[in-house]
């Protein structure tokens, strides 16, 4: 750790990681309610515990964003963060908003609006934390007088991300204008700014961990930001079949949303090829693995499954089935999660005592078991999905009727849901198993070598 304000990281890190696993407390609680009996019905039906599960999804990766955040831009700005007093008040605000509205949850005090469900009083607070987020974040690259096209791409995305949440705190009479406006959030929020926060972290990880070249990955990064603004706005048209816009929306916004990972992929690919070329190593093997993961990842979570599921012929028929499920899940993880992931095991040496850098074989475990268990979820909820297809909208079955006959693939649902509840249990124990480092370290632990530290990186 070169910045001892840095710090303040794993406390967020460590927050995201409590939510983290308390999303799949309630995501598997939910998948268990599709097998029978549920004598929870009466306490946490399925509607409370698909809100809480949902929302807890959105807080924690935000979480993680912010202490990735952090971490990255000291580092890159070569100085220590402008104001940790800001930054831990900002921690414990949002902490206490996130632990309210869950509550709330509990009681049906809620929008009902998807992912959208904190009630008034929470986004304003939302809005208040994002606020002393950017005005910490934007005063310690001032002052350090040094702005990377890396933290120029990830500031963009983060107050892009915070204009687009604007939407969400108005209030429409009219559902169709609801969900219009919705995707305005939503849509720009997955599959549009939320990329260039992935695009930033991923560019910083890779210099780091491959050797790679900055001013090469940089202009990937540009590639990135064109492809955010052409693909993610125009393809945000692949969510109006249901709400009357004009049909040529359809086709343009299936295509333009798919391409949204290329360049993800294609800076991926770059840098593995240039680590090989120049037989730089980093010792935080596992962080690599979780970084080229992200970027793998999410060419089929959210390249390959959204294009075989958001084409308009194919979603006038799956919109809103599991296949949406299918689809949601893996982009979700392979995009956030993992590079979340990826950004604390790069840190964990340094804000933590864990002594090897390298990763801890409980570690590789956890990352194979999540990849395990995420890969079977999205073959779960593809085949329970494409029998519900058929038999409900094709065939015209009752939707109880269809769910008793597509129950067996919840049963692997749960099966492997477990196995990746398991991976994201280890990298949790991993994580707080080591106590955090609150010093500034002599020198950066885990630096791309040969045999001596690359300058300039």
């Amino acid at each position: 750790m070169r910045y001892k304000s840095q710090s303040v990281a794993y406390w967020y890190f460590a927050i995201a990681m409590v939510l983290f696993g308390l999303q799949l407390v309630f995501g598997l609680l939910s998948a268990a309610k599709y097998l029978g009996p549920d004598p929870l019905l009466n306490i946490l039906p399925f509607d409370v515990t698909k809100t809480i599960h949902t929302n807890l999804l959105i807080v924690w990766v935000l979480t993680g964003f912010m202490g990735a955040t952090y971490w990255m831009v000291p580092d890159e700005s070569r100085t220590e963060l402008y104001s940790t007093k800001l930054a831990y008040f900002q921690l414990g605000l949002w902490t206490v908003m996130g632990v309210t509205a869950v509550i709330g949850y509990l009681f049906g005090y809620g929008t009902g609006n998807k992912l959208l469900e904190q009630p008034l009083p929470h986004k304003i607070v939302i809005v208040i934390c994002m606020l002393i987020f950017l005005y910490n974040i934007g005063m310690t690259i001032k002052k350090s007088g040094r702005f990377t096209t890396t933290e120029g791409v990830l500031l963009l995305g983060l107050g892009s991300a915070a204009v687009l949440y604007l939407p969400a705190l108005l209030h429409y009479e009219n559902y169709v204008v609801s969900i219009y406006y919705r995707w305005w959030t939503i849509h720009l929020w997955v599959e549009g700014v939320w990329e260039m926060i992935q695009g930033g972290f991923l560019a910083y990880l890779l210099i780091r961990l491959s050797g790679a070249d900055r001013e090469v990955m940089e202009k990937w990064l540009y590639v990135i930001v064109g492809l955010v603004f052409i693909a993610g706005i125009i393809g945000t048209a692949h969510h109006y079949y249901w709400v009357g816009v004009p049909t040529y929306w359809l086709p343009i916004g299936g295509f333009f949303s798919a391409l949204e990972p290329v360049a993800l992929v294609g800076m991926a690919m770059y840098a593995y090829y240039a680590m090989r070329r120049s037989g730089l190593a980093h010792p935080n093997k596992l962080a690599l693995h979780w970084t080229i993961g992200s970027a793998l990842f999410t060419m089929f979570g959210a390249g390959l499954l959204g294009l075989a599921h958001t084409f308009p012929s194919v979603n006038k028929w799956t919109h809103g089935t599991l296949i949406t499920a299918m689809h949601g899940h893996a982009a979700f993880y392979g995009a956030y999660a993992m590079i979340i992931l990826a950004m604390i095991t790069y840190a964990m040496p340094s804000i933590t005592r864990r002594e090897n850098v390298d990763g801890t074989s409980l570690g590789y475990w956890a990352f194979w078991l999540q990849l395990a268990g995420m890969f079977g979820m999205t073959l779960s909820f593809g085949t329970a999905g494409i029998g519900q297809v058929y038999l409900e909208r094709i065939l015209g079955m009752g939707y109880l009727d269809t769910q008793l006959k597509i129950q067996v693939h919840f049963l692997m649902l749960v099966a492997t849901g477990s196995l990746f509840a398991l991976g994201v249990g280890m990298f949790i124990y991993d994580f707080f198993r080591f106590p955090p480092r609150l010093n500034v370290d002599d020198h950066e632990p885990g630096t791309a070598t040969t045999g001596a530290v690359r300058p300039g990186l």
